[in-house]
C-alpha cells in the first residue's frame, strides 16, 4: 500500500469518495501549461538558468495584468465609494462625486461593504436597463429582467443550473460552439448535462453554419434532450464577429426547434475589422417581430472584465432574461438569493460602464480619449497578430475581427504528432509545452477549446503591450520554424 493510500484510508473525503462530476471538470485556460508557467517563473526568480529571462503569459484575457491601464473615471468613483471621506477632496471631478453619492445612497448604511439585494442594487439595474435600451435603438428593457452577477460566468452557470434536468435519453443537452470557451464544457461536466458540439466554420472566418446546427441537433436528439443553444459573439477563442444575417438565422432556428438561447456578449465593444458590427441578439430578436420577440426565450450576458474596461478582478456583470416563464423567474430569484449578492464594488463598476460620463460633464473628454485609445490599440494589435502569424509557413490565422484572441491553425509534422501521442499528450499540448520550455511563451493549446479532428491550434491573447507582443510573435515564428525542422 502506498503512503498516500495509507494517508487517505481514514479520510471521509478522498479521490474515490468525492463528487465524480468534479473530476470531469477541465479548464484549459488555467490548465497544466499555466501551472508549469508559474513554476518556471519561480525557477527564474531563484536563479535557474533558462534560454529566456521572463515568461510572457498570453493565455488569458486579463487586460490589466498585461499592462492595460484602468479608465481614470471608473477608478475615481470606486475610490470615492470605497473611502467616502474623499468626497471632501477637491481633486475629484464633480461628476465622479455625484456618481459615487448616488451609488452610496443605494447601499445599506451608505457603504460598499453592505450586502445588496440578491438581484443587485436597484438603481444599478435601472441604469443597465437604460443602457440596453440605448444600445438596442429603443427596444424596451424592464429592470426586473436584469440580474447583476459575479462576472458573466456566474450568470451563465446560474442559467445552466435552471436548464439542466433529466436522466438518460431525457437528460438536457446543451449545444455549444467548437472551439468553445472552456467555462461551458466545465459547467456542463459539473452539472452532469450532455455537451452537444456544433462546429464553427474555420474556412469562413469561424462563422456559424445553419446546416451544421441542424446536423448537431439531429444527432443529439438520438441520445438526449437538447434544450439550449449557446453562442459567444464576438467569439472566444476564435475572434469572429457574427453577421446580422447569421444572428437572424440562429434565432429562427431556435424558434423552430424550441431551444432556449444563451448569448454571451461580453466582447460587444471589441469589434475591430472593417465591415464588422456587433448586433445584440435581443435587438435582432425584437426587430424580427412579435412572432419571435414574444416567444423565443433568451438570456444575454455582459461583464466589466472585457471590452475597454478590462476590470476582471472586480467581478462585475449582468444578465437579462427575455420571455422567461414567471414561475421559473421566481425560482431564478430564489437561486441567486442563496449566494446573497454579487460583489458590491463590482456592481458599482458595472453601473459606471452603463452610465459613463456624458457630453458636457467634466470627465467626458478624458473618458472618451482613454476609451478610444484603448480600443484603437487593441485593433492595431489584432491586425499585427494576424499579419505576423500569416508570414509563418505552417501557421494560418483568420482575421481577428473582435474579442481579444487569435486562434491560428498550426501544421504539425507527423513525427511530432507520433511523439506527443506516445507521451499521452494532445499534439498541440506537446507543441505549446515545448514552446513554453524553450521560449517562455505561455499559450493555450487548441485541444483545450475543442477543434475538428486532425486540426491543431493555439489560442493567444492580443493583450500584451505592442513592443512585447512583437517579441512574442517573433519568438512564436522562430519556434515554429525550429520545431517543424526538428520533427521533419
Amino acid at each position: 500500500m502506498t503512503e498516500n493510500a495509507v494517508f487517505s484510508q481514514n479520510k471521509v473525503l478522498t479521490i474515490d469518495t468525492m463528487n465524480p462530476k468534479v473530476k470531469n471538470v477541465e479548464y484549459a485556460v488555467r490548465g497544466p501549461i499555466v501551472q508549469r508557467a508559474v513554476q518556471i517563473e519561480k525557477e527564474l526568480r531563484e536563479g535557474v538558468k533558462k534560454p529566456f529571462t521572463e515568461v510572457i503569459k498570453a493565455n488569458i484575457g486579463d487586460a490589466h495584468a498585461m499592462g492595460q491601464q484602468p479608465i481614470t473615471f471608473f477608478r475615481q468613483v470606486l475610490a470615492l465609494c470605497s473611502y467616502p471621506e474623499l468626497l471632501k477632496d477637491n481633486m475629484f471631478p464633480e461628476d465622479a462625486k455625484s456618481r459615487a453619492r448616488r451609488i452610496l445612497q443605494a447601499c445599506g448604511g451608505s457603504s460598499l461593504g453592505a450586502y445588496s439585494a440578491s438581484q443587485g442594487i436597484d438603481c444599478v439595474r435601472q441604469d443597465v436597463a437604460r443602457y440596453i435600451e440605448r444600445r438596442d435603438g429603443g427596444v424596451p428593457c424592464d429592470p426586473d429582467n436584469v440580474y447583476l452577477t459575479t462576472g458573466a460566468s456566474d450568470g451563465i452557470v446560474t442559467m445552466l443550473k435552471l436548464l439542466v434536468c433529466g436522466e438518460g435519453a431525457s437528460k438536457t443537452g446543451v449545444m455549444i460552439s467548437i472551439p468553445q470557451y472552456p467555462l461551458y464544457s466545465a459547467a456542463l461536466a459539473e452539472l452532469g448535462a450532455v455537451q452537444v458540439n456544433y462546429y464553427l466554420n474555420e474556412e469562413k472566418c469561424w462563422s456559424m453554419d445553419l446546416s451544421e446546427l441542424e446536423r448537431s441537433l439531429a444527432e443529439a436528439r438520438k441520445h438526449c434532450n437538447p434544450k439550449v443553444l449557446c453562442i459567444i459573439n464576438p467569439g472566444n477563442p476564435t475572434g469572429q464577429v457574427q453577421s446580422r444575417q447569421c444572428i437572424e438565422d440562429v434565432i429562427r432556428f431556435a424558434a423552430k426547434e424550441h431551444l432556449f438561447l444563451m448569448a454571451d456578449e461580453v466582447y460587444q465593444d471589441n469589434v475591430y475589422a472593417e465591415g464588422c458590427q456587433f448586433h445584440s441578439f435581443k435587438k435582432v430578436l425584437f426587430e424580427l417581430g412579435p412572432q419571435y420577440s414574444n416567444t423565443v426565450e433568451l438570456a444575454s450576458f455582459h461583464s466589466t472584465s472585457k471590452c475597454y474596461m478590462g476590470e476582471c478582478g472586480f467581478r462585475g456583470g449582468y444578465m437579462e432574461v427575455i420571455n422567461m416563464d414567471p414561475e421559473v423567474k421566481d425560482q431564478l430569484t430564489k437561486l441567486v438569493s442563496v449566494r446573497l449578492c454579487p460583489p458590491v464594488p463590482g456592481q458599482a463598476l458595472m453601473d459606471l460602464v452603463v452610465n459613463s460620463p456624458q457630453p458636457g460633464e467634466p470627465s467626458y473628454t478624458t473618458f472618451m480619449k482613454e476609451r478610444t485609445a484603448t480600443l484603437r490599440l487593441l485593433a492595431e494589435k489584432a491586425k499585427l497578430t494576424e499579419e505576423i502569424l500569416n508570414t509563418v509557413p505552417g501557421i494560418t490565422c483568420n482575421p481577428v475581427q473582435g474579442a481579444m484572441y487569435s486562434f491560428p491553425n498550426i501544421s504539425l509534422p507527423q513525427k511530432a504528432i507520433k511523439e506527443a501521442k506516445a507521451l499521452g499528450q494532445a499534439p498541440d499540448m506537446f507543441y505549446c509545452m515545448k514552446m513554453l520550455e524553450e521560449t517562455g511563451i505561455c499559450l493555450v493549446p487548441g485541444s483545450g477549446f475543442g477543434q475538428k479532428d486532425g486540426t491543431y491550434h493555439f489560442r493567444m491573447t492580443i493583450l500584451p503591450p505592442t513592443d512585447k507582443l512583437k517579441i512574442l510573435l517573433a519568438k512564436v515564428k522562430e519556434f515554429h520554424q525550429k520545431f517543424t525542422q526538428q520533427y521533419s
